[in-house]
C-alpha cells in the first residue's frame, strides 16, 4: 500500500541533488517508511523551489521512493525549469505531471511526454509556451491521452480540434 506524497516543496531547493540533504513535510497522513527508510508513496512534490533542470530526477526518485518505477505524480510547477527534459519520458507509470508557473517555451518538447503511456493530467499554463495560439491544440494532438490540462477537462469538440490541426498542419508541411 502507497503513503502520502514525499513533500519536498517550498525548501528553496536549486538542483535535485540538494534535495537529498532534505527531509520530506509532513502532511496530514503520516509519511510510511520502509527497512530501507525509503518512502513508501507514489507521489513527489517539487514545487515551489528553484530548479532549473532536471538531469538529477531518476536518482533523486530513487532516493526517496521504495519503488521509483512506481511514481504516479510529479509536482514541478513554480520552478525555474525552462526545458521539459527527457528524463521525464523515463517514468513509464506517470500520470499527473504539474509543470505549471516555470519558464518552458519551446511547445514542441511537450511531444516528448507522448512516450508516457499513462499520462492523464498535465498542467503547462503559466509557461512562456502558453502564449502560442496554438496551445492547446498542440498539447492535446501531442498527448492524446490527457483527459485534463491545466486543470481543466478535455472536451471530444477539443479532441476532434486539434486532430484537425494537427492533419492540417502536418498537410502543410508535406506541400512544402
Amino acid at each position: 500500500m502507497y503513503g502520502a506524497p514525499v513533500d519536498l516543496s517550498f525548501k528553496n531547493i536549486c538542483s535535485l541533488a540538494d534535495a537529498w540533504a532534505e527531509e520530506p513535510s509532513s502532511g496530514l497522513r503520516p509519511l510510511k517508511k520502509n527497512s530501507e527508510m525509503k518512502y513508501l508513496s507514489r507521489s513527489l512534490r517539487l514545487n515551489n523551489n528553484n530548479i532549473t533542470d532536471l538531469p538529477d530526477l531518476p536518482m533523486t526518485v530513487s532516493h526517496f521512493l521504495a519503488d521509483p518505477s512506481q511514481l504516479a505524480w510529479l509536482d514541478l510547477s513554480f520552478n525555474k525549469i525552462t526545458h521539459i527534459d527527457h528524463v521525464l519520458c523515463e517514468l513509464h507509470e506517470l500520470r499527473v505531471l504539474y509543470l505549471h508557473g516555470n519558464s518552458i517555451c519551446i511547445l514542441s518538447e511537450v511531444d516528448r511526454l507522448g512516450a508516457l503511456p499513462h499520462l492523464r493530467s498535465i498542467t503547462l499554463h503559466g509557461n512562456t509556451i502558453e502564449t502560442n495560439k496554438a496551445y492547446r491544440n498542440h498539447v492535446i494532438s501531442a498527448l492524446p491521452h490527457i483527459k485534463t490540462m491545466d486543470f481543466s477537462a478535455v472536451t471530444q469538440q477539443e479532441r476532434v480540434m486539434a486532430n484537425i490541426w494537427h492533419r492540417s498542419r502536418n498537410s502543410r508541411r508535406t506541400l512544402q
